[in-house]
């Protein structure tokens, strides 16, 4: 059965830098679509950047210029580095990956991780 593992969560200052990161673990067969989710105390889940199997990535607009997503394809990993943070990042951050555990398309599915808090503050 697949899993995502998260992993670089905690506590950081305000203007800090984190890094998050996440893998799968089980049998799979490929990738699609990765991304990294957040969802704030009393807000919905939001998403913050995803990224393609080529390497094509989108943020949200808050996120921009200061969070950069990445991810090793030969390792099935995907990066969120995140840099000048601010307060209002703290959020509990979810990982979510188009994965296929074969090669047929009836694999797919959609899979989230446990989730990793982060937290800004002084």
């Amino acid at each position: 059965q697949v899993q995502l593992v998260e992993s670089g969560g905690g506590l950081v200052q305000p203007g800090g830098s984190l890094r998050l990161s996440c893998a799968p673990s089980g049998s799979i067969f490929s990738i699609n679509v990765m991304g990294w989710y957040r969802q704030a105390p009393g807000k919905q889940r939001e998403l913050v950047a995803r990224i393609s199997s080529g390497g094509t990535a989108n943020y949200a607009d808050s996120v921009k210029g200061r969070f950069t997503i990445s991810r090793d394809n030969a390792k099935n990993t995907v990066y969120l580095q995140m840099n000048s943070v601010k307060f209002e990042d703290t959020a509990v951050y979810y990982c979510n990956a188009d994965i296929w555990t074969t090669r047929w398309k009836t694999s797919a599915n959609i899979y989230w991780g446990q989730g990793t808090q982060v937290t800004v503050s002084s």
